[in-house]
């Protein structure tokens, strides 16, 4: 199966200095069409830099990242930016930006707001919604794109439990409705990890130290003796 990502070798690092910071190192995987991949490791280990990579938003300062140009991508973040407009004009614009007409453009952004439930807020500020309705309207904006591969990066680090809830449900309808669609985010939570990865990346110093599938993941015995470092975050003794 031709992959989504390839990465071979990859780092990042950041400064010119005679000391520069590795975000990422020597970072060597695969990414294939209907995965849905969770990165997880401490604050810094590399995260959010990786899926950076993916999307094309930083350059590898060595290796190689391949990505296959046919696929359709989209990439939320953790605090979504929305400009001073209506809600269906951020989603609008974006579609309008990519070459639809304005008409078809609205249409398409009403479209997506009725696929995440925000309709009667069409003509709100998108900057005077709460975090949850944010993150939503971003879930939109991407949604209305027809990706291939979404990539999240903490989508629900700083909602409440019943946004988080409504974000998870939309990151497993999306994937479900497109059989191939490809999730790859950054979590901290692990039960949410649990509930919509089916392979987990473990991070720590820019460096990947497992890849494994979640099942194989959180089951005690093989990540113990396999992957310590991996097991000691887990169990929430990572120093």
């Amino acid at each position: 199966m031709t992959a989504v990502f390839r990465l071979a070798a990859a780092s990042v690092h950041f400064g010119r200095s005679a000391s520069p910071v590795r975000a990422l190192s020597d970072v060597t995987l695969a990414i294939h069409p209907g995965e849905r991949v969770a990165l997880v490791g401490a604050n810094g280990c590399g995260k959010s830099t990786l899926l950076r990579l993916l999307h094309g938003l930083a350059a590898p300062t060595a290796g190689q990242v391949t990505r296959d140009p046919a696929v359709r991508q989209a990439m939320l973040f953790q605090r979504p930016h929305l400009m001073r407009l209506t809600v269906h004009a951020n989603i609008a614009l974006g579609l309008w930006l990519r070459g639809r007409s304005w008409a078809e453009a609205k249409a398409l952004a009403l479209r997506a707001l009725a696929r995440v439930g925000l309709t009667e807020l069409a003509l709100r500020n998108a900057r005077q919604l709460s975090g949850g309705q944010q993150q939503r309207v971003a879930m939109a904006r991407a949604w209305a794109l027809d990706p291939q591969v979404l990539l999240l990066d903490e989508p629900t680090a700083s909602l409440d439990p019943h946004a988080k809830r409504e974000v998870e449900a939309l990151m497993e309808e999306f994937a479900d409705a497109a059989a191939a669609m490809t999730l790859v985010f950054a979590s901290h939570n692990l039960g949410q990890v649990k509930r919509l990865a089916s392979r987990v990346i473990y991070l720590e110093h820019g460096r990947v130290l497992a890849d494994l599938p979640v099942a194989d993941f959180f089951s005690g015995p093989l990540l113990q003796q396999q992957f310590p470092a991996a097991h000691l975050f887990v169990k929430g003794e990572l120093v």
